[in-house]
């Protein structure tokens, strides 16, 4: 398989890697991390041979079937998206586009009776493609390839339309549905969570999970890489180092390393110290000179572990308000919003109190980031309202950064603007907290990065101190550390906030309250985005339990409408009119899911402790150095697995947990 040996690149001055050797193995899954500017993308450039390294050595085998993510997306303006995606196979779509062309040219053709030579020619050639077609699996290609774009979110509806009158966004997605749809040797994925819902990065996570092949993804989702990866390839200090097991595993064993090294820089630091306290001491006296010079000559001849700084810096956001606002900082009632005849929000309603922490999800084009902006200011509703509460100040984050960065002021005028009466110092020092230092808070808006405008809009909001912020993808462009760092501050902070991720693990961990938008409606979730995804569990029951469930939940809700509609206090409700049979059935339902439940549990308890003698395994000192890698890999992979085991478990206890609610006598 493919191997690199002794690749470096570099740009002018710059040092992005060197000496990068890298055996990928078959069956491997890697994720490659790495700060901004690392060079991440660069190295899968090189890979797939789109760019050539400075030196080194990049092999790859002959008849190596190589995917990689396109992101020219106006490249099949014209074409169908199931044209698009089934083209990824470049024999199969030739075959296919070749018997189509044969077969207008028979319909247009004198008729039967005037066969001709070329017309047997013709019937010959379309025998080949057949068998061509079947052998490349051609005959349920469209079906595979519908598979592919519903998994990543676009409606089977939109399949036969021209690529042109889909979004920027939706247009990525058929180029990945047409890379998958290859199913090649080695995928080289550069981001392909971007403009994906959470929807349809699960459905993702599920397909590179079961990928046969090699893949290589970069992304600065947390989530996503623990899921699907079996290998960590960190890019920092200008080198390259392989890590087993997922992205958390990854970071405990990097942090190990760097707390080894400090402690082997310190002792060699205190040992120093010690012999030139020694030297200082007697080098005058002539009965331990000799020992001083000595000891001089050791301390020349001491050679200090090397120190390499990390590429990667850590922004420091912190968010506060100038005064709380009153108890109920948001109500938003029947807000409705059309575009033409396209209804996007009907009539949502919610209330947002103090302190909360509110996650909107829910499928691309439902409505996310125009609820937002109409809860901003940013736009009317076309019906009902979004009103603020006493005192509450809103600050914004706009998913399209251009929305609030226009103009060529430079960065230190664009945040002064937005707190005229605060200090050069208090500026100065919130963009450095966000990585703008020196001649960096000179640079002009129109040159920054996605990044760098990501971290300035969020100077704004920490230089502005309102006590409401509604966040929509404040994630997009940051990395890793700057996702963990705005985690973290949000995570602190006092005030309400309202915010739209696709970023699971920053959902699942700054996300107290779900607000689930759908087609069929909203759903407002009182739990974080985990508590979510356990409603959603599989239903405990086989189809026949299911159905005799759903019946006795009928009748007691037919029963409770007549004791409500007649009025008669003494009447005992459902039990009173089930029949004698459908009691007992109902009896022996709930006995079975009592000792269900039981169950679940004790396997709950057994799956927490098992897990929790892992962890104490992984923190114990010199775990990582004194253990195999392959141990510590297959390890890790059980820790993954028992995680999966732990998290189905819950569902299902959940589910069962609920149904068994159900059953219980009514009061």
């Amino acid at each position: 398989m493919i191997s690199l040996s002794g690749v470096g690149m570099r740009f002018g001055a710059q040092v992005l890697f060197e000496d990068v050797s890298w055996q990928l193995q078959p069956g491997g899954h890697y994720g490659l991390v790495g700060a901004n500017g690392a060079g991440k993308s660069t190295l899968l450039r090189m890979m797939a041979g789109e760019t050539a390294p400075e030196n080194g050595i990049i092999a790859r085998p002959n008849g190596l079937a190589l995917g990689t993510l396109g992101q020219d997306h106006f490249q099949y303006d014209g074409d169908f998206p199931l044209q698009v995606v089934i083209s990824g196979n470049p024999r199969l779509g030739a075959a296919l586009e070749e018997k189509q062309r044969l077969l207008d040219s028979l319909d247009s053709s004198a008729g039967p009776d005037e066969a001709s030579e070329a017309s047997v020619a013709i019937g010959s050639r379309l025998a080949e493609l057949e068998a061509a077609i079947a052998d490349a699996g051609g005959y349920d290609a469209e079906a595979r390839a519908g598979a592919l774009l519903e998994g990543l979110g676009l409606a089977a509806e939109k399949h036969n339309r021209p690529m042109d009158e889909l979004s920027g966004g939706y247009r990525l997605r058929v180029l990945l549905a047409r890379t998958l749809f290859a199913e090649p040797d080695l995928l080289l994925l550069d981001e392909p969570t971007n403009h994906l819902d959470i929807d349809s990065i699960r459905w993702l996570e599920s397909y590179l999970r079961a990928f046969a092949g090699i893949f290589v993804v970069v992304s600065h989702d947390r989530h996503f890489l623990n899921a699907i990866c079996s290998q960590i390839a960190d890019l920092d200090y200008g080198e390259m180092q392989l890590y087993p097991g997922n992205y958390d595993a990854f970071l405990a064993a990097k942090e190990l390393a760097v707390r080894q090294k400090d402690t082997e820089i310190a002792r060699a630091e205190e040992k120093i110290a010690e012999m030139q306290k020694f030297i200082d001491r007697f080098k005058a006296k002539a009965t331990k000179a000799r020992q001083a010079q000595s000891r001089k000559k050791q301390v020349e001849r001491m050679e200090m572990p090397e120190i390499k700084r990390s590429s990667r810096r850590h922004p420091a956001f912190v968010f506060s308000q100038n005064r709380p606002s009153g108890r109920e900082v948001l109500a938003v009632e029947s807000v409705t919003k059309r575009y033409g005849d396209h209804t996007v929000l009907d009539k949502v309603s919610f209330s947002l109190q103090r302190g909360e922490k509110l996650a909107v999800v829910g499928p691309n084009g439902i409505g996310k980031s125009t609820l937002l902006k109409i809860i901003a200011g940013q736009m009317e509703a076309d019906a009902g309202a979004a009103l603020p509460g006493y005192e509450a100040h809103i600050g914004y984050f706009a998913q399209d950064h251009r929305e609030l960065l226009s103009g060529k002021a430079s960065v230190y005028e664009w945040l002064q603007s937005m707190a005229p009466g605060e200090t050069v110092g208090t500026i100065r020092g919130i963009l450095g907290k966000a990585l703008f230092s020196g001649d960096d808070v000179e640079k002009s808006l129109p040159d920054l990065s996605g990044g760098e405008s990501a971290r300035l809009l969020l100077s704004g909001l920490m230089v502005k101190r309102d006590n409401l912020l509604v966040l929509d993808e404040p994630t997009n462009h940051l990395d890793l550390e700057g996702r963990e760092a705005l985690m973290d501050a949000l995570r602190d902070y006092e005030g309400s906030l309202i915010f739209v991720s696709h970023d699971r693990h920053f959902v699942s961990s700054v996300g107290k309250r779900v607000l689930v938008l759908s087609p069929q409606g909203v759903e407002d979730i009182h739990g974080n985005y985990e508590d979510y995804l356990a409603r959603q569990g599989q239903d405990f029951f086989s189809g026949g339990e299911r159905t005799k469930l759903k019946a006795v939940k009928a009748e007691r809700k037919k029963s409770g409408q007549t004791r409500e509609n007649t009025g008669k206090p003494g009447s005992r409700g459902g039990d009173a009119n089930l029949e004698f049979h459908d009691r007992k059935e109902r009896k022996r339902s709930l006995s079975r899911l009592q000792k269900r439940v039981a169950g679940w549990e004790r396997e709950i308890v057994r799956l927490e402790e098992e897990m929790a003698g892992l962890d104490r395994r992984f923190a114990g000192e010199g775990y990582f150095d004194q253990t195999p890698w392959e141990q510590v890999k297959k390890e890790q992979g059980k820790k993954d697995e028992l995680q999966r085991q732990l998290s189905a478990a819950m569902a299902e206890w959940e589910s069962a947990s609920e149904d068994m609610e159900a059953l219980q006598p009514a009061s």
